[in-house]
């Protein structure tokens, strides 16, 4: 059990030292990943900036993914066809849901990030980092948008995840670094001593201590 977020950070920077070397880009997921990802940015002296995704939840089930949505041009939206197909979602109601959480990420983009420059990761090691891994469709969206953006290796990285998504994520993306996994992950809250809830400021307050960090 890790301690809280940041404990989980440092420990999680300790296993990806090696890509110090390598002038990464630290890529978090808000708003659990950030504090995460603070710690792996400032041990790796690397930048960090954010990921921008939201889970698509099945209506009246907020938390049971149905898809994920991340920032880009273009957008990049997954479909958990299993569960759209299960539960007889149709296109218009899945499309309604997409389009709330565009509004929120664009929230986000202006409660977080403001005229604050983007970091341009072309040609450089992108680093997604989050608090843990349960279905994967968040961090795969975000893989997937950051792919677009030409760096040179796409790497996953989180202190807990589900040993199947794991290896999902690893058939797709350059590496995956993760400190525990398990085959039954029902929750990633369970692995923290504190979870506590990551406000809007806690993530401003972050960024803002990161924004002199060269790119």
């Amino acid at each position: 059990m890790f301690r809280n977020r940041q404990e989980a950070g440092r420990r999680l920077a300790a296993a990806l030292a090696s890509f110090r070397k390598e002038r990464p880009v630290i890529l978090a997921l808000p708003r659990g990943g950030v504090p995460v990802a603070s710690e792996v940015a400032d041990s790796l002296g690397a930048p960090l900036d954010l990921v921008l995704v939201r889970k698509i939840g099945v209506p009246g089930q907020p938390e049971f993914a149905m898809g994920a949505v991340a920032e880009g041009a273009p957008l990049v939206t997954l479909r958990n066809e299993p569960v759209v197909h299960a539960l007889g979602i149709a296109d218009s109601d899945f499309e309604a849901v997409r389009d709330r959480e565009l509004i929120e990420i664009e929230r986000r983009r202006r409660a977080y990030l403001g005229d604050r420059p983007r970091v341009d990761v072309a040609g450089r090691v992108a680093i997604l980092v989050d608090d843990g891994i349960a279905t994967g469709m968040t961090m795969r969206a975000a893989g997937r948008a950051t792919a677009l953006q030409r760096p040179s290796r796409v790497v996953v990285a989180a202190p807990v995840a589900s040993s199947e998504i794991a290896a999902d994520l690893r058939r797709e993306f350059d590496k995956v670094v993760c400190l525990e996994e398990c085959d039954d992950l029902f929750a990633i809250g369970v692995h923290y001593a504190d979870f506590s809830q990551v406000g809007d400021e806690d993530v401003r307050r972050i960024l803002s201590h990161h924004a002199t960090v060269a790119g």
